[in-house]
């Protein structure tokens, strides 16, 4: 039975005689735009500088041709792989009244040979084929991603911009700890408030200070680890402000909801709402699907193995789960969820333990959906108070 967020095939019937397909092979220079129209024989193909307005003169033009052909055009369908532009366009066609698709890269099927040939051209031929198939409701040509709002875009941005600082810190920290390495200082924490006072009185091995352009390039480091403490101190006070208010929508209720759980912070809690709660996924298969955290199974003959995670969802969520895990056994350690885990790894066996992290991050992020979606509280799990 086909789901209403069905996005593997298409739930609209489609009538080849007056709908005008088109595909967009874009790149940062140009846009390669190829399309089936109605009437004309040829299968026209247009090469077109990153322009949004010459791509709707385009489409209009081709729209007039099928006409003149006899056929009236009462459906434009088009559609480009998910890439560094991002949903701005579909968005864009869509508040003019064309149906605009983002296809999942990652599921068009291309050919397996060692060193096949790739083109602009030979794509926008193999995205037609699969857009095509997916607009005749057949599965497994392709998959459409889930265009979101230009306000779901944005809330996402400070967890990933924080993410991004933190991950700066500490390469900043340990350029700094290597640079003093080399001179036999070891020890030396440039995370604390008073590191730059430290600095000016630290001394190498030999009894001498440190040398001038070496001490120059560290407070160079101090005053770009300084900065970028002050951004994440930023965007970690506007966070609490917004939370302090009271919920104007639904991720922020959600959030409200997940922040309770006592071992979920809220850094995770905002990763995880943004990320995930947010999207509007069908069935728990389809949230573990969607954080990476399902198996990859090799089965071939009488052979029967598992390669891993599939690890074809979204990283952020992912490593942010399996990170939860961890924690959620010290927080909640009377929960069902702890206790089935302590029940499958008594033996104590690392890898075990290992595989079975895995497991608990995918049971423990669908119960958090289910918490925000249906109010459904895990059992044994402790919420602070409201």
């Amino acid at each position: 039975m086909p789901q209403p967020n069905d996005l593997s095939r298409s739930l609209t019937a489609l009538d080849q005689d007056s709908t005008l397909i088109a595909v967009i092979e874009m790149s940062q220079a140009s846009w390669l735009v190829g399309a089936i129209v109605p009437g004309i024989e040829r299968h026209p193909l247009k090469k077109l500088a990153p322009d949004a307005e010459e791509l709707l003169r385009l489409l209009q033009r081709w729209r007039d041709e099928a006409t003149k052909a006899g056929r009236t055009v009462t459906r434009i369908a088009v559609a480009f792989e998910a890439g560094r532009d991002g949903f701005w366009l579909a968005r864009w066609l869509r508040a003019r009244a064309i149906e605009a698709h983002v296809i999942h890269a990652s599921s068009v099927a291309v050919s397996r040979e060692h060193r096949r040939a790739k083109t602009d051209r030979l794509d926008v031929e193999l995205l037609t084929r699969a857009f095509l198939g997916w607009l005749r409701g057949e599965r497994d040509h392709c998959k459409m991603a889930a265009i979101p709002t230009l306000e779901l875009e944005d809330a996402r941005r400070p967890s990933r911009e924080r993410e991004i600082l933190v991950g700066e810190r500490t390469r900043i920290i340990n350029r700094m700890r290597g640079t003093l390495a080399r001179l036999g200082i070891r020890y030396f924490k440039p995370n604390l408030r008073s590191a730059s006072e430290r600095l000016a009185a630290l001394h190498t091995p030999e009894g001498v200070g440190i040398p001038a352009n070496t001490m120059a390039e560290l407070q160079r480091d101090m005053a770009r680890l300084q900065l970028v403490k002050e951004q994440i101190k930023e965007i970690e006070q506007m966070r609490l402000t917004r939370l302090a208010q009271p919920p104007a929508d639904a991720p922020h209720a959600m959030l409200i909801v997940l922040a309770r759980v006592v071992g979920v912070g809220i850094e995770t809690a905002e990763m995880l709402v943004h990320e995930v709660f947010v999207r509007n996924l069908r069935d728990r298969r389809a949230v573990a699907r969607y954080a990476g955290l399902t198996g990859a199974p090799d089965e071939s003959g009488a052979r029967r193995r598992e390669k891993g995670l599939a690890r074809a969802g979204n990283a952020r969520v992912r490593r942010g789960m399996l990170q939860l895990a961890w924690r959620f056994l010290m927080f909640q350690k009377d929960s069902a969820l702890t206790q089935w885990f302590q029940e499958r790894a008594a033996d104590r066996r690392p890898g075990t333990r290992k595989t079975m992290i895995v497991a608990l991050a995918r049971k423990l992020l669908i119960a958090l959906w289910r918490l925000v979606t249906t109010g459904e509280v895990p059992q044994g799990v402790v919420l602070r108070a409201a």
